[in-house]
């Protein structure tokens, strides 16, 4: 069990490791794909989500938001998982190859240093800005926008627990 424990770690990765890493998968030809989130409580949106956009290259990296990153954005009372699970949880599955954390309030550093091939996020994103954009599109990569389950977000879960 131990064993398994540390190859579910080792996909935890900082940045100059998965900037290395990166740059390797790229020269092999094999093409990397990129999303991010706060996964506060894993749900079946997160698992739709992450497993379209595996099948859009070869190798997926999902981006955590830290601690503090989820609470400038959702909040004080938040997160509800503290970072170091979320991204252990993350790294658990089994179609996601690399998970990193970050600070930022975007993981906009992480995007433009690793340039993926493909930029996944939800339709929500339609008509705005998003993270890397520039950088993306300025190196000839894909923004591609997919479909989510309705219904489906932490924040639903969260109030339907203190609604009992």
């Amino acid at each position: 069990m131990n064993y398994l424990m540390s190859d579910i770690r080792s996909k935890i990765l900082d940045l100059d490791t998965l900037k290395e890493k990166s740059i390797t998968i790229q020269n092999s030809g094999k093409k990397i794909v990129f999303t991010n989130g706060c996964f506060d409580i894993l749900h079946s949106g997160h698992i739709h989500t992450l497993s379209e956009a595996k099948k859009n290259g070869d190798i997926l990296i999902v981006a955590v938001n830290s601690d503090s990153s989820v609470r400038e954005l959702k909040g004080k009372d938040r997160p509800i998982n503290n970072q170091n699970d979320r991204a252990l949880i993350i790294a658990c599955l089994s179609f996601v190859d690399y998970v990193i954390v970050f600070d930022e309030e975007t993981p906009e550093k992480i995007i433009c240093d690793l340039l993926p091939d493909v930029l996944i996020k939800g339709k929500d994103y339609e008509g705005k800005m998003i993270a890397g954009e520039n950088c993306l599109k300025a190196n000839g990569k894909v923004i591609k926008l997919i479909d989510l389950i309705e219904n489906t977000s932490t924040t639903n879960i969260i109030n339907k627990i203190l609604n009992r």
